[in-house]
């Protein structure tokens, strides 16, 4: 009874995180339902066959042609899965995410399988001799077998609250629509090659994918991320388009009855449209880079996608906004391989190449396009181009392959970025700084308590950093979420103010937000972030980029006087300390000084140990904090930081 009242607020808490209160400027743009009734998609979709781009399996001379040069990588591939063996994911590895919120335990056993029965086929379709057939065949039988597609730290949306799937209901998540959207091409491929094996391999295949993806998607107006019956205040994030392009591609692969799938399409298309609404004009994702990929990349899929099956009649690759989401990605590169990484973002990273040229081309945008060469580090070839279960990343990289180098590379040289509806600021100088520094609210999707933070690289080298985040488990997503430092804001680049951190709520927000190109400044009024409690009354927050350094300034009135104020900021070098005011930064050979007055603060440096491996692959074995501490308390005063090359 304890565990199941334990896994019942895990739920609640869940979809609090996901359907919740926020500061969201949602516009009812209805951008795809404008273009097209359910009886006039009906006339616009046009058959599999006059579609799909995708040369059929028995055209050995079509897909010859359409690998090129990367047949043999995808045959190879293949053949380090001829005796692969099968992994069960057993009953007590879905209850591990219950006992001790790990969720690893059934994710990594399930994200094997779905590798090598991806791999396995695109083995076979490039080569064509059957040789890969059987264990295609005992792939997708194992699969099929399976009680559930859907990961254990997702079941506990069921009415059953619990991790372990439940007869009674069938839940479409990101994986369990993946593995729907891959084996419905599966299907469609090999149909009549397994056929000639036991029709009922693919009549059950066939059979599986309807059960779990296409009846319950037309049965069900209720899932979180469809956001069919949106309220304002309710969060849409990358869930929607990621799910939705999966089950359009399982409908327009399995439904032979047009009338039916019109329906379907149509209604893919209302739930889609809740997410372009849900994004500011600016085209920002509030939910970082690393996100981006599956937020605004899923979204180009599901359009590019929904484009090539009504052969271009219902498109909006024209709409400003669209453009806008797709050059973040972009706009949010540093170099070397980092990102500004707000949220649940990794410092490193950059994107998927093919996708971002792929996205830029449909826009119109030569600086996406630029850009994804840039990714590429000089290759003359692109040889990574196995998304695994994602079928349709995969074979739209292969045809992306050699096109990508028929632009220049380059990284888009704007000096300013400014995303006003979402309040984020990019400004780079002369003199090689990157400065990154957000606004918004405290319930932003995979949000951090970090209003008014910001990031600094010098000659691309990340000095003042976000950490990111760890390693997901139950906690992450539950109501200690804010228990976990990275999330806190007394682990960002901000006060304690009278010695208590930001809140988590919609309503603690940034306001007077402000960004002044011709001086290169960028401000704000933090108090707001704050609770009341904390009696602050105004904290203005100004960032100045100068041609030579960053001067962060912080002028504040508070009501009350209950303990000294401290200003954090996180660092990836370890700092040293003179007597003067005086901060060095070394690391990889770049040395920054951070000039302050020593007469206001007192200064102590903490490391923070790594032990989580997705932050140490990122910062190695530690990162530092420094903590300036006010020597005096007063309601009224004036903090100032000067950040220079040394």
């Amino acid at each position: 009874m304890k565990l199941v009242k334990i896994i019942a607020h895990f739920f609640v808490v869940f979809l609090l995180f996901f359907i919740s209160i926020d500061a969201s400027a949602y516009d009812p743009r209805n951008l795809l339902q404008k273009k097209a009734t359910v009886n006039e998609l009906l006339s616009m979709l046009s058959t599999k066959s006059e579609w799909i781009k995708y040369p059929a399996y028995q055209d050995r001379k079509g897909w010859d042609a359409y690998t090129g040069n990367l047949k043999l990588k995808l045959i190879q591939d293949g053949e380090k899965n001829l005796n692969y063996t099968w992994k069960v994911i057993k009953a007590t590895d879905y209850i591990e995410f219950e006992k001790s919120g790990n969720r690893t335990i059934m994710e990594n056993p399930f994200g094997q399988n779905n590798n090598a029965l991806s791999s396995l086929l695109y083995a076979e379709l490039a080569e064509g001799q059957g040789r890969f057939m059987n264990q295609i065949i005992n792939g997708i039988w194992h699969t099929c077998e399976m009680s559930t597609w859907v990961l254990s730290a997702h079941l506990p949306v069921q009415k059953s609250k619990r991790s372990l799937p439940d007869i009674k209901e069938e839940i479409i998540d990101l994986t369990s629509g993946d593995l729907g959207s891959f084996l419905s091409w599966t299907w469609y491929f090999m149909h009549d090659e397994l056929d000639k094996v036991n029709p009922s391999i693919a009549a059950k295949l066939k059979s599986n994918i309807q059960q779990r993806i296409l009846v319950p998607y037309m049965a069900r107006d209720d899932y979180w991320w469809q956001a069919l019956n949106y309220k304002p205040g309710m969060m849409v994030n990358n869930w929607n388009p990621w799910c939705n392009f999966n089950v359009l591609t399982c409908f327009l692969l399995l439904e032979e009855n047009p009338a039916n799938l019109a329906k379907a399409v149509y209604k893919t298309m209302r739930s889609t449209d809740q997410f372009i609404n849900y994004v500011k004009e600016d085209g920002a994702c509030e939910e970082g880079p690393s996100y981006w990929g599956h937020a605004a990349g899923k979204m180009y899929d599901y359009l590019q996608l929904l484009h090539d099956a009504t052969k271009g009649k219902l498109s909006i690759f024209d709409e400003p906004i669209v453009k806008n989401m797709g050059e973040y990605i972009a706009r949010s590169y540093v170099g070397n391989g980092w990102v500004v990484n707000f949220a649940d973002a990794s410092a490193k990273g950059g994107g998927n190449p093919g996708l971002i040229f792929r996205y830029g081309k449909a826009v119109n945008s030569n600086g996406m396009q630029s850009f994804a060469n840039y990714l590429l580090g000089g290759k003359t070839q692109w040889t990574d181009i196995n998304e695994s279960r994602d079928f349709f990343r995969t074979m739209e990289n292969i045809k992306t392959a050699s096109e990508i180098f028929s632009v220049k590379p380059s990284l888009l040289s704007e000096k300013f970025s400014w995303y006003p509806n979402t309040e984020f600021c990019y400004m780079k100088n002369n003199n090689n700084f990157f400065f990154a520094s957000k606004g918004g609210y405290n319930n932003e999707s995979h949000n951090h308590n970090d209003v008014g933070t910001f990031s600094l690289y010098i000659d691309t080298l990340p000095v003042f950093i976000d950490a990111g985040v760890g390693t997901y488990t139950r906690q992450t997503f539950s109501d200690e979420r804010y228990t976990i430092w990275t999330m806190q804001s007394d682990y960002h680049n901000l006060p304690m103010i009278n010695g208590m951190p930001q809140k988590f709520g919609a309503e603690y927000k940034s306001s007077n937000v402000k960004f002044d190109e011709a001086h290169s400044e960028f401000s704000m009024n933090i108090a707001n972030a704050y609770t009341k409690e904390t009696g602050v009354a105004d904290w203005n927050r100004k960032y100045t980029l100068t041609e030579k350094s960053l001067i962060i300034e912080d002028q504040f009135e508070l009501n009350a006087l209950k303990s000294p104020n401290q200003i954090h900021f996180m660092t990836w070098a370890k700092p040293i300390i003179s007597d003067n005011g005086l901060v060095t930064l070394q690391k990889l050979g770049k040395q920054v000084n951070m000039n302050y007055d020593a007469s206001v603060f007192e200064l102590k440096i903490e490391p923070i140990i790594l032990s989580d491996t997705r932050l140490s692959n990122v910062w190695g074995s530690e990162i530092y904090r420094m903590v300036f501490t006010a020597k005096k308390q007063t309601l009224k005063g004036k903090y100032k930081f000067a950040i220079s090359k040394g």
